[in-house]
This record gives C-alpha cells, structure tokens and sequence, in this order.
C-alpha cells in the first residue's frame, strides 16, 4: 500500500482490506503444526486477548489465535500466560481483562497508581481499599509467606462470600484490590472454575520488565494508542481509545500530538462521520480466507466499529433471556475474505463429543452455497481442536440446512 498522506481518501472496501490486515486475517495458515513461536507471536501482534468466563464453546482468549492460526494446542497459550517468569503475557485491566504482552506492563502503572487513589476502579474496590488497609497488608504478608494463593485459600480475610456487591468475600475484594494497583498479578489459573490464583509481580514477571523505568502518563498512553493503530488498521479516535480503555479526554490529547507529530495520519473514510486516522507504514492485502471470529475478537468487540466497517450488525445475547434472543447465547461472526457474512451459534457438547450448531444465518443476499462450502472444512477444524468428534447441524437459520448438509 502506497504512503499515505494527510487527508487522502479511503473507500470503505479499502478500509475494510487495512484493517483486517492489520488484524491478522489475511495470513495463510501453516500446512504444519502450529509452534509456540507462532503462537507467542501472534499473541503479541494482537496486543490483547481478552479474558471472558463464558466456556460454552471454548474460553474468550483462546478463540482469537484459532480464528488467525487454526487449530493449535492450547498449552502454548497457557505456558505463555502462566508458565512461570519466562511469560510473554500477563494478566491485567486492559481491553477488560485480557492477557498483555509483558513488555506493556510500565505502561499501566499510572493505571495501577489511578487505583490506588481510588480512580478508574469500582466503588465498592475504592471504598475496600480506603478501610481496610490493614486487611489488605495482611493479605499481602501471607502470600509473601505462603506463596501463590487463590482468594479462597487466605487466612488473613473472611473468604466467606456475602450477600451484596456480586457476593463478593472480603478475600475476593482484597486480592482483586490489589490485581488492580499492581501488587499482585496473576500467577496461573485453575482449571477448576477458572480461578485466578494471586503472587507478588517480583515472583511473576520476567526481571527485565519489572526493573524497565516507568513511562510518564503521557508517554504510556502514547505507547497504548501507537499499539492500537497498529491492530486496527485503520480508525477513529474512539476506535482507538477503547483498545485499552483510556480515558477519552486523554485519549484525545493523545491522538491530537500524535497526529501533529506524524505518528497518525489522519484520513477520510467514506462514509465515516468521525476522524479516521491510518498508520504511517499501513498496508493492506486482498484477504482470501473463511473463519469464524468470537465475540471478544478485536475485529467486532467494538460494536460500532463493526457496523461502520462491515455494515454488520452484531449484538451479544448471552444476558438477553432464551426467548428473546435472535440468533442464539454465543454467536459467532463469519469472516469471509474481507467481509463478515454471516453468524452461528456454536456450543460444545463435551458429553456427546459434538460441535454443536445451533443456529445458522447468512447475511442478506449472500449465496448459501458457496458459504457453506467453504465453512465445512472450518466447522471440521474447530471441532478438532476442540477435541470433538463430529460437527452437527440443527435447524435453526436460514443457512442451517445447507450447512448441516455440507459438514
């Protein structure tokens, strides 16, 4: 892709093509196994997987590395996130919570200091943190002591959950306290319930990275956003502040010396009401390819984005009850070359080793055919790596019963 200059014009199938570039699906994937390498790699391209509880098909971070790499074996995304101070990722308040490239952890201490005065974090955290200083410390000392400890294993606070503010222990409230000020950090995580399991960042992160100096507010911030034009693509200043979740007026300030010092070059994308702005060394390709993305992946996680990008309305109904939901709990978006088409509703029976399709729908005007075809071999993959045996096909969907014939 030519240099762009200040003002040019991008068509939207153009801003379509930068963006799913950027965001990594126009690769080919590997007629091998896929690496750690690879994965490591990957991981750190996108910049933030983020982190959901939600386990009906497979949990939220794990998705956006199928969706990019194919099938791969998960242990090298655990071993990367929790296998000891050799990590290349970590656990913090990023897109949500996501799991982060290591390198990025001194660009959230002003985030980590934010929460320790009680900013940007939730009431009742702020008002436990102000209280119960000495409850806090206690927790501290006894993993200091003790060593890696899920909240529920504390003896320094009652672990007993109480009826108000999501149930939530006095232990479950310290230790999240202190995730969020950066005195813990994740250590690993049980398989049992996904628990987050607490140790001292010095006995966590790599040494080079917790000795790295700490970046001013603004160069942090600077660094943030530079990451999240990078993934994008293409975007405007919203787009941007909510890969991290900076604060807009920042996030603002930010973008404007950016845009001033020639980091973000700030273009027109028809059809667009706000700013757009491109990376100075943007590219993109002609993208040859069908996969499925989850609800959490950084090309729809921004639901105006995508609408904007896509003409692709998307909504999660996970919290809509059954009998209102339009297209099913876990719906997965259908990327196909550079356009989303369409969307299933997968679930894994474990039990019955079976993917499961519960509902199937194309886009307006998409031919069912071809799309089928090409989401087989898709849906075949998935079920692999999910360890299942077959793929089955409900009738739910206009597409359903062209794709339950092709699988």
């Amino acid at each position: 892709m030519a240099k762009r200059a200040p003002g040019d014009r991008l068509t939207p199938l153009e801003a379509r093509r930068v963006a799913l570039s950027h965001m990594g699906l126009h690769k080919r994937r590997s007629d091998g196994p896929v690496s750690r390498a690879q994965v490591r790699k990957e991981a750190r391209s996108l910049g933030v997987l983020q982190i959901d509880s939600v386990n009906v098909l497979q949990r939220a971070h794990f998705l956006p590395l199928f969706s990019r790499l194919g099938a791969y074996d998960l242990r090298h995304l655990e071993r990367e996130a929790y296998g000891g101070r050799r990590r290349s990722l970590f656990e913090y308040w990023g897109h949500e919570a996501a799991l982060l490239p290591v390198e990025l952890q001194p660009c959230f201490r002003w985030r980590m200091e934010d929460a320790a005065r009680g900013e940007g974090i939730y009431n009742g955290l702020a008002r436990f943190g102000r209280e119960r200083k000495a409850a806090l410390a206690r927790v501290l000392d006894e993993i200091r002591a003790r060593g890696p400890l899920a909240a529920s294993e504390l003896n320094a606070v009652d672990t007993k959950a109480a009826g108000a503010w999501w149930g939530w222990s006095e232990a479950k409230k310290a230790t999240e306290y202190l995730f969020w000020t950066g005195e813990l950090t994740t250590a690993d995580r049980r398989a049992a319930g996904f628990t987050r399991v607490y140790d001292l960042p010095e006995r966590v992160l790599p040494a080079a990275v917790l000795d790295a100096p700490t970046p001013s507010r603004e160069e942090a911030q600077r660094t943030l956003l530079a990451r999240a034009i990078k993934l994008l693509g293409v975007a405007t200043e919203p787009d941007l502040r909510d890969v991290y979740r900076l604060p807009a007026a920042e996030s603002k300030a930010r973008v404007a010396e950016m845009a001033e010092e020639g980091t973000l070059i700030p273009v027109t994308v028809k059809g667009w009401k706000d700013q757009a702005y491109i990376a100075p060394d943007a590219t993109r390709r002609k993208l040859e390819g069908c996969t499925l993305l989850a609800p959490f992946d950084p090309v729809c996680w921004l639901r105006p984005r995508a609408e904007r990008l896509f003409g692709f309305h998307y909504r999660l109904e996970i919290y809509t009850p059954a009998h209102q939901r339009r297209f099913g709990y876990y719906v997965l978006p259908i990327a196909l070359d550079d356009r989303l088409v369409g969307r299933l509703d997968l679930k894994a029976d474990r039990s019955g080793g079976r993917l499961q399709v519960l509902g199937a729908f194309a886009e307006a005007g998409e031919p069912h055919g071809p799309l089928c075809e090409r989401l087989a071999p898709v849906l075949r993959e998935m079920a692999y790596w999910l360890g299942l045996e077959d793929v089955r096909a409900a009738r739910n969907g206009d597409l359903a019963r062209g794709l339950g014939a092709a699988v």
